[in-house]
């Protein structure tokens, strides 16, 4: 049975007993998002593009908390947000409003993700006008989409306990939806995802981590070729 657990930061997260992992890291789940996806990810991406919309995937959308997080300062930047979450466990509705993540976001954002929660498990849906959410409810290798993504947030469980989402199966599975000179982020790094995304053509960044991580990875796809 999923537990409500607080991290070092105050902050809760999720303990899944079934797969021996937390949601987000003990040394602070509102620290880690904030840092890894948001700062690294997110900030970065939009610190070297000057663009209006912004379109994230996330890989293990958990409890929200980086979509809330990236939702409150896409609207801060008066910039729109497309946001798709793969899922395969979703929460229920019920425990998402248990984790007390009200307290991080703004009110409108965090009432809008709990009203249409059950729609966006369904299919694209607009939570207001900066903000676009979908939850695709399935296992990461059945994701398809037409969409190309400027950043995505790989937040999968660490590889000692989910080693079939770190493989090169799953890997170049994800980074084919990242368009052109997006950016990947993740909290972990090995010697083996960076052979991993090499292979694939990124370049690799190797960054500060989160509190209790020495560092993690981001990864920059190429940009397309001159024509």
């Amino acid at each position: 049975m999923l537990q409500i657990v607080q991290t070092a930061d105050g902050s809760n997260t999720i303990y899944n007993p079934q797969v021996g992992e937390n949601y987000h890291s003990r040394n602070g789940a509102l620290q880690e998002s904030r840092h890894v996806f948001v700062n690294s990810g997110l900030q970065y991406f939009l610190d070297k593009s000057a663009v209006k919309q912004v379109s994230i995937l996330e890989v293990g959308f958990g409890t929200g908390l980086n979509f809330l997080l990236s939702a409150d300062f896409c609207t801060e930047q008066q910039i729109e947000l497309n946001y798709t979450g793969i899922e395969a466990y979703p929460l229920t509705g019920d425990l998402l409003s248990q984790t007390g993540y009200e307290q991080y976001a703004s009110p409108a954002k965090w009432q809008a993700l709990l009203a249409n929660y059950q729609a966006v498990l369904l299919a694209p849906t607009k939570l207001d006008d900066h903000c676009q959410l979908q939850i695709a409810n399935c296992q990461l290798l059945n994701f398809e989409s037409a969409n190309k993504y400027d950043v995505v947030y790989f937040d999968a469980f660490a590889a000692a306990h989910q080693p079939e989402m770190w493989n090169e199966e799953a890997i170049s599975h994800t980074i084919k939806f990242l368009k052109a000179g997006g950016v990947f982020v993740t909290y972990a790094i090995t010697g083996n995802l960076k052979r991993m995304l090499k292979s694939l053509g990124l370049q690799i960044q190797k960054i500060p981590g989160a509190a209790g991580k020495r560092e993690m990875l981001r990864a920059i796809a190429p940009p397309h070729p001159p024509q």
